[in-house]
């Protein structure tokens, strides 16, 4: 009887500790952002939580979202197009955009290519991601 009862303030105790340690971590979490300059976003419902960004609430923002311009306007003509299919003279125009804005837009310039429906040419992504890292 003794050891029943033991093992359940046992079981209590590391519920405890686990609870304790769970929303310690997180409110460091939140210090560390708010430190950082970013003000953390309140979890949206049905979020998960896993991820760094919940893709349910990334894909409502994009919805809501409208695309950004670069100075890019003729690619819209290029709309539905698959990545594979461009010539080298359409592939020289995402090139020339591409190549003339500095590497802090170029996630942003993609994520505007994106809403619009335009693929940007396979021959281009390698250099894109590297734009991005560098």
């Amino acid at each position: 009887m003794w050891i029943l009862l033991l093992s359940l303030v046992l079981l209590f105790l590391a519920v405890l500790v686990a609870r304790l340690r769970k929303t310690s971590a997180g409110e460091r979490n939140d210090v560390q952002a708010e430190e950082g300059g970013v003000k953390a976003e309140p979890r949206p419902e049905g979020c998960c939580g896993l991820h760094e960004v919940c893709e349910k609430e990334l894909l409502l923002a994009a919805a809501r979202e409208k695309p950004v311009y670069y100075e890019d306007e003729e690619l819209d003509a290029f709309k539905g197009r698959e990545s594979d299919s461009y010539t080298d003279a359409e592939t020289e125009q995402f090139e020339e955009v591409m190549t003339t804005m500095r590497p802090d837009e170029v996630a942003g310039w993609l994520r505007s290519l994106q809403m619009r429906g335009v693929s940007l040419p396979d021959a281009l992504k390698d250099e894109a991601f590297m734009l991005m890292e560098g």
